[in-house]
């Protein structure tokens, strides 16, 4: 009698540690050891950004690339109360993917292949270019591997300076299923 207790608490177990093992692995996977080179921010300091929520969407006609931007539980708390000024934590991520024409209807696009992971992280400690004080950092996919992007973080700050009165964003919550 207690052989067949014991074999289902025991199969019950390692079902349960299976699937525990596999939701931590789907949940957090492992960034690339990869920083920008003129700021230091490595791609670990957003570890869990696929767990963040998305707050808005955006098409980038001259790179034909959709973007889906997350925002971590501080900025998406400060976007849901209509702040206008991010507190200091928050990070924005914004992921570029190059589409393709969905399969079953053509007519429309899908998000295909990852090109880039980008983010900005609100630290009035140590980033202040032209009061903006948000750091910038981009991570650069090519093939299966991610490389820290070669280019000059003062082409994030210029480009997001026409964003000054959004604090810097071009993205704001997007509403929900109004």
């Amino acid at each position: 009698m207690f052989r067949p207790i014991l074999s289902f608490a025991a199969t019950l177990l390692l079902l349960i540690t299976a699937q525990a093992s596999e939701d931590a692995h789907l949940s957090k996977p492992v960034l690339p050891d990869l920083s920008m080179k003129q700021n230091g921010l490595p791609f670990s300091l957003i570890q869990g950004y696929l767990n963040y929520k998305v707050v808005a969407t955006h098409f980038r006609t001259d790179k034909k690339e959709l973007r889906y931007i997350l925002a971590n539980p501080v900025a998406y708390h400060a976007l849901e109360q209509g702040k206008k000024v991010m507190p200091e934590g928050s990070k924005i991520v914004k992921i570029g993917w190059n589409v393709k024409p969905m399969e079953l209807f053509p007519a429309a696009l899908e998000a295909d292949r990852i090109q880039r992971v980008e983010y900005m992280v609100k630290d009035s400690k140590r980033f202040d270019h032209n009061g903006d004080h948000w750091g910038y950092a981009r991570f650069v996919k090519k093939g299966d591997a991610y490389t820290s992007w070669k280019g000059a973080i003062n082409d994030c700050i210029s480009c997001h300076s026409v964003a000054s009165g959004n604090d810097f964003l071009f993205a704001t919550m997007q509403r929900r299923f109004e």
